[in-house]
């Protein structure tokens, strides 16, 4: 077999499906409603607002034990260029607060519903991004 020298490889990290789905049932959709709460609390005092950022940030891995993938290619590991903190910051303040707050709001109700599960998974993944214009 002959294997491209230069294609990237992405790494899951992170328990499987299973553990997930029970992390969520259990300790995931409590945690994770908390965790929110918390953060946009910290978004009333302007000197927290990077703690709840950070809160936000870290969604997939309170609710679902979902880490980011690792993008792999022969050169090392690839991390992706940032915005403009200017950008991102002006997002944050007019777009990501209320866009996140709904996205997390239809991933509560798809999770709740066993068949939107995999898709709400998919939702709190994209917080992150949502929120700040973060690049996985």
């Amino acid at each position: 077999m002959s294997y491209s020298q230069g294609s990237p490889v992405v790494v899951k990290q992170g328990p499987g499906c299973l553990i997930q789905i029970l992390w969520f049932a259990f300790i995931g959709w409590w945690l994770g409603s908390f965790a929110v709460t918390a953060a946009y609390f910290m978004f009333v005092f302007i000197v927290t607002i990077p703690i709840g950022i950070a809160i936000l940030n870290n969604i997939p891995l309170i609710m679902a034990l979902r880490q980011p993938d690792r993008v792999i290619t022969p050169y090392g590991e690839v991390s992706a260029r940032q915005h403009n903190f200017l950008v991102r910051a002006l997002w944050f303040i007019f777009i990501g607060w209320w866009l996140a707050a709904i996205a997390l709001s239809v991933g509560y109700f798809l999770c709740m519903t066993i068949i939107g599960l995999p898709l709400g998974f998919v939702i709190f993944d994209m917080v992150p991004g949502l929120l700040t214009l973060r690049r996985s």
